[in-house]
C-alpha cells in the first residue's frame, strides 16, 4: 500500500478507533478526498490537530452517521 492510499474502514471499525485520517473518513464518508479537507477547515467534521496533522475523531462521526447522540 503506498503512502497516498489509505486503507477503507467499516462502521464497525470506525467503533472501536479513536481516530482516522482525513482520507479514511472521506471514504466512509463517499466524499472525494477535498471535499472532506473543506469540511474539516468549515468544522463539519470533528477533528483533532496534532502539529499540521489533522485526524477526525471517531467517536462523533461514527455517532453523526449512525445517527446516534
Amino acid at each position: 500500500m503506498s503512502k497516498k492510499q489509505s486503507r477503507t474502514i467499516t462502521l464497525e471499525e470506525l467503533a472501536k478507533k479513536t481516530t482516522i485520517s482525513v482520507e479514511q473518513a472521506s471514504t466512509l464518508i463517499g466524499i472525494s478526498r477535498q471535499a472532506a479537507y473543506d469540511a474539516v477547515n468549515r468544522g463539519e467534521l470533528p477533528t483533532i490537530c496534532l502539529g499540521r496533522r489533522k485526524r477526525v475523531l471517531a467517536l462523533p462521526l461514527y455517532r453523526m452517521l449512525t445517527q446516534q447522540s
